[in-house]
C-alpha cells in the first residue's frame, strides 16, 4: 500500500498491459543514512525498449547519467552514494522512465534511522477517572521514517498486557486511557517505538492511579479590597468540586502579577485554606490573581499529587494611596519624631512578617493598626497642607 501511495504523485501515464513494462530491485527498501544502494530496472524483452535509453528520477528529479551503469540491453541500474534521510516520511520516489518519459517502474527508498529509547516517561490521572501519559523520543527523536509509537499497560501482578488507543489529544507522544482503570493496584506501564530499521524501548514505570491524580482548577476564584487598606488584597475560592466526596488533603498554591507585567509572584503556604490574604501590594494598582490544587494523599497514599492547571485569571485592585496624592505636603522625615517612628516601624515589621502569606493567624488586630497608621497619616498631611496653604496674618 505505501508502494502504491509513495508512486501515485508521480506516475503521469503507464503501459497498459497486465504484463509490468519493467521491475526494479530491491523494491521498497528500508535503509540506513550514510548507506549507498545499487538498484537495478529490468524491462520485459517484449517492449522492445533499449536500457540505453531509459533514466531515472528521485522525488520527480533526474539524476546525473554519471550514475547509471548499463548491464544489457535490457537492463539499467543507478547507484545512490552516502544516502540522506528520506524527505517524506511515506518514502523517496526512485523511478526508472523509457526515453519518452513515460514511467516504467518505481520504488519507494526509506532511508533513516531506527528509534532510540524513549525517555521521560510521565503519567497523571483527571479525578482517579482516567490516565494520560506522555514521554520523549529518545535521541534527538528523528528518524526520517515513519516510527509508531505505542503505550502498553498492565496490572502489575496479574492481568494481560494492554495497548492505550487514543493517540488523538492534540499533543505529539501524548496517548490516553479514558476507563477501566484499577485502583489501589499498581500498573506497569512502557512505551514501545518500531520502525522499519528497528524497536526500542522505554524503561518501564510503576505507579498506582491514586499516586499520580491532579484534579481540575479551583473554581469560584474571588478578588476583593481588603477594607481601606491600601496594600492588601483578600483571595477566596472553592475546593475542586470532582473531589468533594474523596478522602484527601488539599493543598494549593497562589500566584498574582501586576496589570502591566508578565512576572507572576508566587505564594507557597497557602496549605489547605481557601482563602488567602495577600499583603505588600502597590497601591492602587490592579492585580490578576490564579490559584492552583494539589491533592495530596487520596484515600491514604503516601505520594504527593499532582498539581492542577492554574484556574481563570481574576482581577481586582488596592485602594488608591492618599499620601501618595499629598506631593510636596508630606512631612520630612526629620520633623517626625524619631523614636517613636522607629517603634512603630518595628511592630509594623513584625506584624506583617508573620500575616504575610496565608498563616492561619488572626489578623484583626493588624488590619485596626493598619486603618488607624493611614488615617494618622491623612490626618498629618491634611495639617501640613493646611499650614503651606494658610495666608500670612498682618
Amino acid at each position: 500500500m505505501l508502494s502504491l501511495l509513495c508512486l501515485m504523485m508521480f506516475v503521469p501515464r503507464v503501459f497498459s498491459s497486465s504484463t509490468p513494462p519493467a521491475v526494479i530491485f530491491p523494491q521498497d527498501p528500508a535503509l540506513r543514512m550514510g548507506t549507498s544502494l545499487t538498484a537495478t530496472c529490468t524491462v520485459s524483452p517484449e517492449r522492445g525498449l533499449h536500457a540505453n535509453t531509459m533514466y531515472w528520477t528521485m522525488n520527480g528529479k533526474r539524476l546525473p547519467s554519471s550514475t547509471y551503469d548499463l548491464l544489457s540491453p535490457n537492463g539499467l541500474s543507478v547507484t545512490l552514494h552516502h544516502l540522506n534521510g528520506s524527505q517524506q516520511q511515506s518514502g523517496d520516489n526512485l523511478v526508472c522512465h523509457s526515453g519518452d518519459g513515460h514511467v516504467l517502474a518505481g520504488s519507494c527508498l526509506y532511508v533513516g534511522m531506527p528509534p532510540e529509547k524513549p525517555v521521560n516517561l510521565t503519567c497523571w490521572s483527571r479525578n482517579t477517572k482516567d490516565l494520560s501519559c506522555k514521554w520523549t523520543p529518545g535521541g534527538r527523536g528523528e528518524t526520517f521514517i515513519k516510527t509508531k509509537y505505542t503505550l502498553k499497560y498492565k496490572l502489575r501482578w496479574y492481568g494481560r498486557e494492554r495497548e492505550c488507543e487514543d493517540y488523538s489529544t492534540g499533543q505529539h507522544y501524548t496517548c490516553y486511557i479514558p476507563r477501566d482503570l484499577a485502583l489501589f493496584t499498581p500498573y506497569e506501564i512502557w512505551v514501545e517505538a518500531s520502525n522499519q530499521l528497528g524497536t526500542a524501548t522505554s524503561d518501564v514505570i510503576t505507579l498506582d492511579i491514586l499516586d499520580v491524580v491532579t484534579t481540575d482548577p479551583p473554581d469560584n476564584v474571588h478578588v476583593s479590597r481588603v477594607g481601606e487598606l491600601e496594600d492588601q488584597l483578600t483571595v477566596h475560592w472553592g475546593s475542586p468540586p470532582a473531589l468533594k466526596d474523596f478522602l484527601f488533603q488539599a493543598k494549593y498554591q497562589i500566584r498574582y502579577r501586576l496589570e502591566d507585567s508578565t512576572e507572576w509572584k508566587v505564594v507557597d503556604d497557602v496549605g489547605n485554606q481557601t482563602s488567602c490574604r495577600l499583603a505588600g501590594l502597590r497601591a492602587g494598582t490592579v492585580y490578576f490573581v490564579q490559584v492552583r490544587c494539589n491533592p495530596v494523599g487520596i484515600y491514604g497514599s503516601r505520594k504527593a499529587g499532582i498539581w492542577s492547571d492554574w484556574s481563570h485569571p481574576s482581577a481586582a485592585s488596592t485602594p488608591q494611596s492618599e499620601r501618595l496624592q499629598s506631593g510636596s505636603c508630606e512631612p520630612k522625615s526629620g520633623e517626625q519624631n524619631s523614636t517613636l517612628r522607629r517603634e512603630l516601624k518595628q511592630f509594623f515589621g513584625w506584624v506583617r512578617k508573620h500575616s504575610y502569606g496565608c498563616s492561619g493567624m488572626s489578623i484583626k488586630l493588624y488590619d485596626q493598626w493598619r486603618v488607624w497608621l493611614q488615617k494618622s497619616h491623612r490626618t498629618r498631611n491634611q495639617v501640613a497642607l493646611w499650614k503651606h496653604t494658610e495666608p500670612s496674618l498682618p
